[in-house]
């Protein structure tokens, strides 16, 4: 297998842009195979597999959008009609009688021969029971015409497209009980390092808490995939074979802590064994060392350990890499325009990702932005964008990303 390339010759980093291309592009070259047919109430969070079709028109029938009063335009000569039907939604009207107005609800199908509805705020109803106009109304008035929404055979849903409340909600009005999605990704989860202790276990000497593990595995949850969690690998050689011998049939390997060149490095150095690996220095901050390469034709992707290193990384160019996997198109966060609530002093040579929030119409960061204060990411609402260079200062434009941009 041909081993994946280092940072272009002469360039010590690499740009954030460049990176995402090249992932992209390995994402494509290895997607997600499978698919399965599951009912509307699991689909949440999948990929559609198959364009989905209509297979009948939105609305079915012409309907009144109003409650108020069905009648034909050509009947309005200023004079009282009286009504001939009262129609209610999920009832089957009669066809209208020349001369007359029908009492319609919302949502109703329109009587044949009526072409508009006046709504009931701009009508009288007079002691005998007829209903005078007060206001002069068009052809088509408050009806929602037939196929209005979609019409049979349009394609309403391309595939690739991720499934959340509005697009199962589409699918429910068009009648369709099981959508055909891809399958979940399998995606093995590794933390490395003696350092590491699962909660509820007491710390030992220059020990600390796995975050990453946690805040990974429900992440990638979010994303759809079928985690295998491996939990702590110890720094021991043989223990780290076993457990990637263990892994079983995976889409992709998921490490925190790195795959570097160290002594204490058993994961790269198991994973070189049986692959090829190489480190990506990228111009981001937090998270500049990345990891990319195969093991066994497995894509491995190492992330940095630093909590939020881990969660800038992941969210920028992992998670952008496996919904490629799966099919998706668009994988780009939306990015909003803010006014600075802050000044930024010093204009770096890296792509900096800011934990930040917005209060009172500006983005304001907090207070610590070290790479190992996931504090900080819980207190935000997501991402500043500050480009090389540059030195932002209050008021001025900067790119946000909202988490909600990145978590699902």
């Amino acid at each position: 297998m041909k081993a994946v390339a280092e940072a272009v010759p002469g360039r010590s980093l690499m740009p954030v842009e460049e990176a995402l291309e090249r992932l992209l592009a390995l994402a494509e070259a290895t997607p997600i195979r499978g698919t399965e047919s599951i009912a509307l109430a699991d689909a949440e969070g999948r990929v559609l597999a198959r364009e989905l079709v209509a297979a009948l028109d939105l609305p079915p029938w012409p309907n009144s959008a109003m409650d108020g009063y069905a009648l034909r335009l050509a009947d309005c000569h200023g004079e009282p009609l009286p009504v001939s039907q009262r129609i209610f939604a999920g009832h089957a009207p009669q066809p209208l009688q020349a001369g007359t107005c029908a009492r319609i609800f919302t949502g109703a199908p329109l009587p044949e021969g009526a072409d508009c509805v006046e709504m009931q705020e701009n009508t009288e109803v007079l002691e005998d029971g007829r209903v005078r106009l007060l206001e002069p109304l068009a052809l088509g008035a408050n009806v929602r015409p037939k196929g209005q929404e979609t019409r049979t055979g349009e394609v309403v849903m391309h595939a690739g497209t991720r499934l959340g409340p509005i697009e199962l909600g589409l699918a429910a009005t068009l009648g369709v009980a099981e959508l055909e999605v891809v399958r979940r990704p399998r995606v093995a989860v590794l933390s490395t390092g003696d350092e590491l202790v699962e909660p509820g276990r007491a710390l030992g000497p220059g020990q600390i808490y796995n975050s990453n593990r946690r805040l990974l595995v429900s992440w990638l949850q979010r994303l759809g995939c079928e985690v295998i969690d491996a939990g702590i690998l110890a720094d021991d050689l043989a223990l780290t074979r076993q457990c990637l011998a263990g892994l079983g049939d995976v889409d992709l390997i998921l490490s925190t802590g790195g795959v570097s060149v160290g002594e204490a490095d058993y994961l790269g150095l198991a994973l070189r064994e049986a692959g090829e690996l190489a480190l990506w220095k990228l111009a981001i901050k937090p998270g500049k060392p990345l990891t990319f390469g195969h093991y066994q034709g497995v894509p491995v992707i190492g992330l940095p350990g630093n909590p939020a290193s881990t969660l800038v990384t992941f969210g920028l160019l992992a998670r952008p890499y496996l919904l490629r996997r799966h099919g998706v198109t668009d994988v780009t966060p939306l990015r909003f325009q803010v006014p600075a609530g802050f000044d930024w002093p010093k204009a770096g040579n890296r792509r900096e990702y800011l934990r930040a929030r917005i209060e009172d119409g500006r983005v304001r960061i907090y207070k610590n932005q070290s790479s190992g204060v996931l504090r900080s990411a819980a207190w935000a609402e997501g991402l500043v964008e500050v480009r090389e260079g540059s030195m932002p200062g209050q008021g001025e434009l900067v790119p946000f990303i909202p988490f909600s941009e990145l978590l699902g």
